[in-house]
């Protein structure tokens, strides 16, 4: 019996699986396509939202018109992230980890609250 060699034996055999392969993945792709994103309804006028976890900020955005949307934007953001930021200091001293834990569940309850308004 002659001794098989990777050239060109094993790598034709390689070649031919790798080809039907190829094709099945082609065969498989042209007959089954994939839904490519959602139904759009033209009779309804478009309104973009933004992700999940940026719904409370698209709420508190809606009481600051104008001018003042830099504070709802900005402001209120960067102190919301300021006072996360705070809470390892906060909960040093007296009474500290009742203080901390009043501070995260206070601004934990309006990112759930804000984010449960934009869906109104």
């Amino acid at each position: 019996m002659k001794e098989k060699k990777f050239y060109p034996d094993y790598l034709s055999e390689i070649i031919f699986v790798v080809l039907i392969a190829f094709e099945l993945l082609l065969v498989i792709a042209l007959t089954c396509p994939p839904p490519v994103g959602r139904q759009i309804d033209f009779t309804k006028s478009f309104q973009p939202l933004p992700e999940w976890y940026f719904l409370w900020i698209y709420q508190l955005i809606r009481y600051f018109p104008g001018n003042a949307i830099f504070v709802g934007a900005v402001i209120v953001p960067a102190v919301f992230a300021f006072l996360l930021l705070a809470i390892p200091y906060i909960d040093k001293g007296a009474n500290g980890r009742r203080k901390a834990s009043i501070v995260f569940f206070g601004l934990l309850l309006m990112a759930v609250v804000l984010t449960l308004l934009s869906q109104i």
